[in-house]
């Protein structure tokens, strides 16, 4: 194994000499920059697997809570639901249903719609790009999982009441199992895995090693959940896989319940800052929408396989009308949750009108709790297919 650790947290590894016995150590300084493959030698052993950790501090300050009463009862349902509602990707998810890895990861509607210089390559290479595409994707769904997983344990210990606690509890088991299936996926169905995009790492350092909890909760439940929602959504309508499409649809009712317990709990919390307070959190959130609004963009593929600078092919990328529609996917979850909150300050308002964004601040907001949608059983592999067909002709 080889450990992956920064130059200030070595001395962090008083134990070396026990962990030097049962596997290798390699000291790096920087987080992993080149895709992993994972078609194992035939010879291949447990003691070929490598474990790449990168140690972070963090100032967490955590609290106790001994009023055990259950003050709002909507979060205790969401808690209910979330028990209700586990499932299971090792039994729930028909893993005999992926694609083979010489079929198109996208539907055959898209492939028919390309355009540019994707659409110009020879139907090997294309089918290779876009394996590696969705590869990608699937990489940054996987280390932002990583990251929630991270997030809503630290929340455990420093949410102050005895509710947020318990929520935050049945969240990271949540995210435990989005990490496994995610993982899971990518090594037996793409056989690869790319490192995670910095704009995203930046992001999930920021929220890490903030010592306030309420700034993990918006940076998690808020920007980064409400990301992954339009980002998941997006994914579900395209997918050739049917896998894919029900791993996709279940994680979806999990962020539903995240992104909704979020905008419950926040409101109330945010209106006993000060104005100075509250408007540092505004600054943040459009800070971390700009970061997250990157965080989408891969430009190191086309890079490589067109042969084009990484600005040029950002310029091309803002200004292509799908991706534009994925942002609105974005956007349409995240800025009326904020203006609910009370987040989309007047301060911070010219500058997401700057971005082309403010018109979405009035779409539908998550606050209001469809109780009936959050309640519905797990639906199967047909019914799914359904709606994201029915999605991709709504948006594409």
């Amino acid at each position: 194994m080889a450990i992956q650790v920064g130059k200030n947290f070595q001395n962090l590894l008083t134990t070396e000499k026990l962990v030097k016995k049962y596997m290798k150590i390699t000291k790096l300084d920087s987080t992993p920059t080149d895709p992993r493959e994972f078609d194992l030698p035939a010879d291949f052993k447990p003691e070929n697997i490598e474990d790449i950790v990168e140690i972070f501090e963090t100032p967490l300050t955590g609290s106790y809570n001994w009023d055990y009463t259950i003050a709002d009862n909507r979060l205790k349902k969401l808690y209910e639901l979330g028990k209700k509602l586990n499932w299971d990707g090792s039994i729930d998810l028909d893993w005999g249903t992926h694609i083979a890895k010489d079929e198109y990861p996208i539907k055959a509607e898209l492939l028919a719609r390309m355009e540019g210089p994707l659409s110009m390559l020879p139907d090997d290479q294309k089918l290779e790009y876009l394996r590696h595409d969705q590869a990608w994707a699937l990489s940054q769904f996987l280390h932002g999982e990583q990251g929630a997983l991270l997030v809503a344990s630290q929340l455990v210990s420093c949410a102050p009441t005895y509710q947020a606690k318990l929520y935050a509890a049945s969240q990271t088991f949540d995210e435990a199992r989005h990490v496994e299936v995610f993982n899971r996926y990518i090594q037996q169905v793409h056989g690869m895995e790319y490192p995670i995009n910095k704009n995203l790492k930046s992001l999930l350092d920021k929220i890490l090693t903030d010592p306030r909890w309420d700034l993990k909760f918006i940076g998690m439940q808020i920007i980064i959940e409400g990301l992954a929602l339009a980002a998941f959504q997006t994914m579900k309508e395209t997918s050739n896989c049917p896998l894919l499409r029900q791993l996709v649809h279940y994680v979806i009712r999990d962020e539903a319940r995240h992104v909704t317990f979020g905008v419950n709990y926040l409101e109330e919390f945010l209106q006993t800052l000060s104005e100075e307070e509250l408007e540092e959190r505004a600054m943040f959130c459009f800070e971390a929408c700009v970061v997250m609004r990157d965080r989408i963009m891969n430009t190191e593929l086309p890079a490589k396989y067109f042969n084009m600078p990484e600005d040029e092919i950002r310029e091309m990328i803002l200004n292509d009308e799908t991706n534009d529609e994925f942002r609105n996917l974005l956007f349409t979850r995240i800025l009326p949750n904020l203006k609910r909150i009370g987040l989309l300050t007047d301060k911070v308002k010219p500058l997401y009108d700057e971005l082309g964004l403010l018109k979405y601040e009035n779409a539908d907001s998550d606050f209001e709790i469809d109780w009936a949608e959050l309640d519905k059983p797990l639906e199967d592999k047909d019914e799914i297919d359904q709606q994201a067909q029915s999605g991709l002709a709504n948006h594409f």
